[in-house]
This record gives structure tokens, C-alpha cells and sequence, in this order.
């Protein structure tokens, strides 16, 4: 018994057998079409001949202004037409001579003896008349034209404003909403005309994101409170082993092993209640002096600092900002500590707190090894390190420090930037909003 033939036909050969093969098509194959994702580009639709890429008000303004010029050429035209056509229609005076010997004077000079040259000269006569008054009233529709349609491309320009002001409404909301302040909504009033109902769709955008992080935020809270009281537990346990002295070395070394482990993760539980805390919008914001929040936080930071012989300076001069003294000193204590524990031996570690124009600025800067310009936009997402970094020691916390002073600089509608130091470390300038 043979074994049939796969469907496909002989290996490589398409399936269907040889007269399954396509012909060669005749013509070429069109230029695929741009993907609609692409940005415009100078060049394409309607505006090609534009050298540069207009904006969406300058479409609409040329778009009102087209239509206007159009519609002023078409009724020049007809214009034109129908009073070619009134002149046209209009009789001329009948002349007649008298007799014969009798000659008739024109205006231009010329002296007519018969009644057929009197006739001729009557309709050239007409003709000039009526081009003239054609030509006329031409370069007058001309001039009325040009000035209404510079009239109609300034109104259209202020009509094509007036049109976009809702979408500008609805840029503004979404750069509050970009900056953490999720329960913005548009509420654009007016007919349900498709503005209307693109702010409709937004802010029900809005409201299931909102829904959705309130949620992620409730249960990394919860949790983070669920998990607490079984850690604390464990040190306690811990601890009374190691407070027995008829343990063993093996135990003892073992329990402060477990020890540092449940450390490192109250430290872990306390960063996610923390992080997950300072998400929320803040509702209470009060007058805060930086220089006082920086002042408990160098003081917080002092005893680490010199366990690991690195110095602390300041320079810090009076700023009040808007906002929660208790998420300000967090943020200040987890700069701090960050640069100290990320850095060298004989190193230091600068705070520096003045007023600007709008609020007051946080810098903190550091020595300490080189950060890598690729890596700054990592270093505030939770759990990220730079490369290079040891993993492995809970000394240097549990990589939730910088994600939680970004959520704190969000929370209070600041801003932070990080830039890399050219001896090495990092300096990091935090601005806070004025009450």
C-alpha cells in the first residue's frame, strides 16, 4: 500500500499541484498606502502645495476662507454674465439723414454722408460703450472682492478659534489629568453635537480610570496592612529566640538571618502603604516651611550618614510651600537617604532649600560612582535599580525610595528632575507649588 501524496503537492511545490500556482499579473502592484497612524507630513491631501504643515486652525481658516473666495468668484462670474447680456439687449437710438448733401459730425472727429456708415458708426459706437462699462465694473467687483476676502479669512480665523475652543477645554483637562489629578472632568456644556460627546466619552474615560486606581490603590493598602501584623509577628519570634542564651551559634546566626530577611520586608510592607498613600490627591494642603522639613530630615539621616563616613552639608534658606508637612518630610528623608547609601566613602551629600519663583526648590545632590544618562528614566519605577547595583543587601532598601518621592511630588502637583553629576552621583531638584 503506497502512501498518497500530501495536499501540497512534491515538497516546495504550492498546494493544488503546479496548476495551482498564480499567474504573473500584468500591471504592477500599487504603492501601499500610508498607515493611518502616520503623521501628516508636507506634501499630502489637499495642502501639498503648503511648504509647511499647517495647523488645524489654519486648515479651517483656509477651508472658511476657500469656500468665501469661491463663492465670490462664481457670483463675479454670473455677475459678469448677466450684465454682458442686459448691455447687449439694450437698443440704440435709429439716426436718419435728412437727404443727400447732408453730412453728420461725430464726438471722435469723423464725418458721415450716408445713413449705412451713420449705422455702422452707432453700433462700433455701442460696443466701445459697453466694454468699457464691462471693464469697469470688472476691476471694481475685483477690488470689492479682494478686501471682503481678506474680511472673510480674518473672521474665519476668529470663527475657527471659536469652533476649537472646546477642544482646548479638552487639552487643558487632560494635562491635569496627565499630572495625577484624576477627578478633573471636562462637564462641557452646549447641543449634543460631536464635541460634546467626544467630552461625554472622555469623562467616562475618566471615571473608569479613576475607579481603576482608587481600586489598585485600596488593595495595595489593604494588603499592606493584612501583611503587617504577621511580620511583626515573626520579629517578635525572632527576638526571643535570639534573647535565649542557651541557642546555639548555628540558631543565633540563622535567627539574624530571618531577622534582617522580615526587616527588609516591614521595610517593603511600609514603602507600599507609603506609595500607595501618596497617590491620592491631596485635598489638605497647608503652609509648609521646606527648610524645616529638610532640617528633621538631615537630622533623621545624620546617624547613617556617619556610620557610613559620609558628610552632610546644607545650605537651606527659607521657602513655604502648599502641601502635607508629613509626605514633604518623607520625601526629603528618602532623598537623603538615597544619596547616603548610594554613595562612597568620604563622600558628601548636600541639601539645599531656597525660594522660586512659583514655590520653593529641594536640590539635593551627592557624590558617589557614575549614573549612566540612559538610566535616569528608570530610577523613580519601583524595584528598578541602576546596573551594577548590589541586590542582595537590605542596607540599602528595598527600591521603593525615588517612586515614592515622585508620587509625592505628584501628589502635590511639583515637579522633580534628576541629572547626573560630571565627578559622579546624582543631583536631584525638586520644585513645589506656592500655597
Amino acid at each position: 500500500m503506497t502512501t498518497p501524496p500530501p495536499a501540497g503537492g512534491p515538497f516546495g511545490a504550492p498546494a493544488g499541484g503546479p496548476r495551482a500556482v498564480p499567474p504573473k499579473p500584468v500591471h504592477p502592484p500599487r504603492p501601499a498606502r500610508p498607515h493611518q497612524n502616520e503623521t501628516y507630513v508636507p506634501g499630502d491631501g489637499l495642502l501639498a502645495w503648503l511648504p509647511f504643515r499647517p495647523t488645524i486652525r489654519m486648515r479651517l481658516t483656509l477651508l472658511y476662507g476657500g469656500m468665501f473666495l469661491m463663492a465670490g468668484v462664481v457670483l463675479l462670474l454670473v455677475m459678469y454674465f448677466f450684465v454682458q447680456q442686459a448691455l447687449q439687449e439694450v437698443g440704440q437710438p435709429h439716426l436718419l439723414l435728412p437727404g443727400q448733401g447732408i453730412s453728420v459730425r461725430t464726438p471722435d472727429g469723423l464725418t458721415i454722408t450716408s445713413q449705412s456708415a451713420l449705422d455702422q458708426w452707432l453700433n462700433d459706437n455701442k460696443s466701445i460703450q459697453a466694454a468699457a462699462a464691462l471693464n469697469t465694473l470688472l476691476r471694481k467687483l475685483l477690488t470689492v472682492l479682494i478686501c471682503l476676502a481678506v474680511i472673510a479669512f480674518a473672521a474665519g480665523y476668529a470663527m475657527a478659534g471659536r469652533v476649537l475652543r472646546p477642544l482646548g477645554r479638552i487639552t487643558r483637562t487632560a494635562r491635569d489629568v496627565a499630572s495625577s489629578d484624576l477627578h478633573r472632568r471636562i462637564e462641557l456644556d452646549g447641543p449634543d453635537d460631536e464635541l460634546k460627546e467626544l467630552a461625554d466619552t472622555f469623562d467616562g474615560m475618566l471615571d473608569r480610570l479613576d475607579r481603576s486606581f482608587d481600586s489598585q490603590r485600596r488593595f495595595v493598602a489593604n494588603a499592606s496592612h493584612e501583611l503587617r501584623t504577621p511580620l511583626a509577628i515573626n520579629r517578635t519570634l525572632l527576638e526571643v529566640q535570639l534573647s535565649d542564651p542557651a541557642a546555639s551559634p548555628d540558631l543565633q546566626q540563622l535567627g539574624k538571618t530571618l531577622l534582617a530577611t522580615n526587616e527588609r520586608s516591614e521595610q517593603l510592607v511600609e514603602g507600599l502603604l507609603l506609595l500607595a498613600r501618596s497617590e491620592n490627591e491631596l485635598t489638605d494642603r497647608r503652609p509648609v516651611e521646606l527648610s524645616e522639613v529638610a532640617t528633621r530630615a538631615l537630622e533623621q539621616t545624620r546617624g547613617e550618614a556617619d556610620k557610613r563616613e559620609v558628610e552632610l552639608r546644607s545650605k537651606l534658606d527659607p521657602a513655604v510651600v502648599a502641601g502635607n508637612g508629613v509626605l514633604l518630610e518623607r520625601l526629603a528623608l528618602n532623598l537623603l537617604q538615597n544619596a547616603v547609601r548610594y554613595n562612597t566613602p568620604g563622600g558628601w551629600v548636600e541639601l539645599a532649600t531656597a525660594e522660586v519663583p512659583g514655590g520653593g526648590e529641594l536640590v539635593v545632590s551627592n557624590t558617589g560612582p557614575m549614573v549612566p544618562g540612559y538610566e535616569l528614566e528608570h530610577i523613580f519605577e519601583p524595584f528598578r535599580r541602576i546596573k551594577g547595583a548590589d541586590r542582595t543587601r537590605s542596607d540599602k532598601g528595598v527600591g521603593l525610595g525615588l517612586s515614592i518621592v515622585r508620587s509625592v511630588v505628584r501628589a502635590h502637583g511639583g515637579t522633580i528632575e534628576a541629572t547626573p553629576r560630571a565627578g559622579g552621583g546624582l543631583t536631584m531638584r525638586v520644585r513645589i507649588p506656592a500655597p
